[in-house]
């Protein structure tokens, strides 16, 4: 059955760059601060957090889709891939919804764009939750590296085999990437609709651009990037999380936590990126009692 989203209200919002598109879940008469949520990437869409709304039922649960992403405009400018301007969107989205009062939950490299703004301490960020975290590009690719060498040998010969001829494009390439993907990306089988409808929507220019080919190649704007110095002045209640199998290590994920002042940690067995799709009641479970204390 096709996922059904019940958005109270959706809409766009004039941001730095283009028309970015917002969808909110839940009562604008809930008790509970309000949650944004910052989708991975880059170039993914919102679809593939829909487990977070789940909680819904206390609170605004509100996504939006970066520009060049999802329902957003895609001027696929490269002038407009900084994380600087990322963040500008949270400060836009907050201004138009009136959001005074915030939570942010950021996957990935939603996790990138989510630390860097609660290094901003900007006034009412309550708590956030850094879900799997893209925080420094070289960690990640170690992290990944790892991954891919303990890879069934065969596919893992194919893999060589393709990047030695430049067939990374080929067929018999990308059902050897697939195997990394439902190890360590999404170890549901068969993967969620929503999730199958981000990585659909993929725009695979903001992604290349930004990132590279794939999770364990970095060639685009963010090869150099580190955002470990800017977690020791975060001040805001943090969460990190991420699964057994994740992309982003449990090992890196402790890293993180042992740098920023108020963190904690949550590890969710057999999960891997998407920890709420693979374990996603313990994982809403975890959120509540995060929000909560």
């Amino acid at each position: 059955m096709k996922t059904q989203w019940n958005f109270s209200e959706q809409g766009t919002i004039e941001s730095h760059g283009g028309k970015i598109w917002y969808g909110i879940s839940g009562s604008k008469e809930s008790s509970e601060t309000p949650l944004i949520v910052i989708h991975g990437g880059p170039g993914m869409s919102h679809s593939y957090l829909y487990p977070l709304t789940d909680l819904a039922d206390k609170r605004q649960v509100i996504f939006y889709d970066q520009l060049d992403a999802g329902l957003s405009e895609r001027p696929n400018n490269p002038v407009n891939w900084r994380i600087s301007r990322f963040l500008l969107e949270v400060d836009d989205l907050r201004e138009s919804l009136n959001l005074d009062r915030v939570a942010i939950f950021g996957n990935s490299w939603g996790g990138t764009i989510a630390a860097s703004y609660a290094a901003k301490n900007p006034a009412g960020l309550e708590r956030l939750v850094l879900s799997s975290p893209l925080l420094n590009t070289d960690l990640w690719l170690s992290d990944n590296k790892t991954h891919r060498e303990n890879l069934p040998p065969e596919v893992l010969s194919v893999m060589r085999q393709c990047e030695k001829e430049g067939q990374e494009s080929s067929q018999e390439y990308r059902d050897s990437v697939e195997v990394f993907y439902a190890r360590h990306f999404c170890r549901s089988d068969p993967w969620p609709d929503y999730v199958m409808d981000s990585m659909n929507a993929l725009n695979e220019t903001c992604y290349a651009g930004m990132w590279g080919p794939n999770e364990f190649t970095c060639n685009g704007l963010l090869r150099n990037y580190d955002g470990l110095e800017e977690l020791g002045i975060i001040q805001t209640p943090t969460l990190v999380t991420c699964g057994e199998f994740d992309e982003a290590t449990p090992a890196s994920c402790k890293t993180f936590v042992s740098l920023i002042p108020e963190a904690q940690y949550a590890e969710f067995d057999n999960a891997s990126h998407l920890t709420f799709v693979d374990s996603r009641k313990n994982y809403i479970e975890t959120l509540r009692k995060f929000f909560a204390e």
